[in-house]
């Protein structure tokens, strides 16, 4: 009986290839790209949708110990702030990722509008500052981010779980127009 000499080949490039779906002989690449996280010490990955919620609500954890320091509160209170700030913010952020996929694009982005614009009202009053100038300092970053996340959304709308938002389809009644006499 004949030996045959064994490739060594990567597990997922041998599935890939015996089930017809890479073709690397056309330049395309038998290794899936990595999204999400690596947890230190272990195999598995935190996937982006949860990583990305937390590591922003640290950052803004961190944002708010800062703004708490320029108003003079010192030591453990300023970092009591910034804990619950990230602990409250990185709930409503993954409470907002976990849902998005249910939403209509204009409501998707009236809740990352209206996340982002509280937090920074909040964080703004923080400093000492007016209580009207910090819901305005607020509007006013929400009013941008929701523009920025409808343009997000809008410009990526293959990646939409519903399909393209508004496809166009034609009137039951067609246009007339009317001569002037």
């Amino acid at each position: 009986m004949e030996t045959h000499p064994q490739r060594r080949e990567a597990p997922d490039a041998r599935t890939a290839r015996s089930h017809g779906s890479v073709e690397p002989e056309h330049g395309a690449s038998t290794a899936a790209p990595e999204t999400g996280f690596r947890i230190p010490g272990t195999t598995r990955r935190v996937p982006a949708t949860v990583a990305m919620p937390l590591i922003v609500a640290l950052a803004f954890g961190c944002f708010t110990i800062f703004r708490t320091h320029t108003d003079g509160t010192k030591g453990g209170q300023a970092i009591l702030y910034g804990l619950c700030a990230a602990v409250v913010s990185g709930a409503l952020g993954l409470y907002l990722v976990h849902f998005q996929r249910t939403m209509i694009t204009e409501t998707r982005a009236i809740g990352y509008g209206a996340l982002f614009g509280v937090s920074m009202g909040w964080v703004y009053s923080l400093g000492g500052e007016s209580i009207l100038k910090s819901t305005g300092f607020g509007l006013g970053l929400g009013a941008v981010m929701f523009v920025v996340s409808l343009y997000i959304f809008r410009g990526h709308r293959v990646r939409e779980p519903h399909g393209l938002h508004r496809p166009h389809t034609a009137h039951p009644m067609p246009h007339r127009t009317h001569a002037a006499h």
